[in-house]
């Protein structure tokens, strides 16, 4: 598993974990029922504390997007959780952020639908 942390990034490393592993599950590069490295390893090998690849494994496990399991460590959830109002809240707050400051720096409303556009189109290949 390929992970790659931006140190000088303002995003906490732990929440920069989570969203690569959601991604690689969402592009299939990680398969539903495969295996994570464990805490310690990935910790290891990417040179972080392994409280915080712990952090990150348990908000994937609360998400709904990884068992974890003191025997067989943390695995890719077969099933994903539904949209909730939780989330359909988040995800509006992070378009309008997004989007203000896209239409600040110039970017305009069919260029900012057009990469939405192709970045969803990026995932739905991956689920068929």
């Amino acid at each position: 598993m390929l992970v790659q942390i931006d140190f000088e990034s303002e995003m906490p490393i732990y929440e920069q974990l989570r969203r690569q592993i959601i991604e690689g599950i969402a592009s299939g590069n990680l398969k539903l029922g495969e295996s994570l490295p464990s805490v310690r390893q990935l910790a290891e090998d990417i040179g972080i504390n392994l409280h915080t690849v712990n952090k990150a494994y348990n908000a994937l496990k609360s998400d709904g997007y990884l068992n974890v399991d003191r025997r067989t460590g943390a695995v890719v959830s077969g099933t994903f959780p539904e949209s909730t109002e939780e989330f359909d809240k988040k995800l509006k707050e992070e378009f309008t952020y997004l989007i203000c400051e896209a239409h600040l720096r110039g970017k305009k409303m069919e260029d900012i639908l057009s990469l939405c556009s192709d970045i969803f189109k990026q995932y739905i290949k991956k689920d068929k």
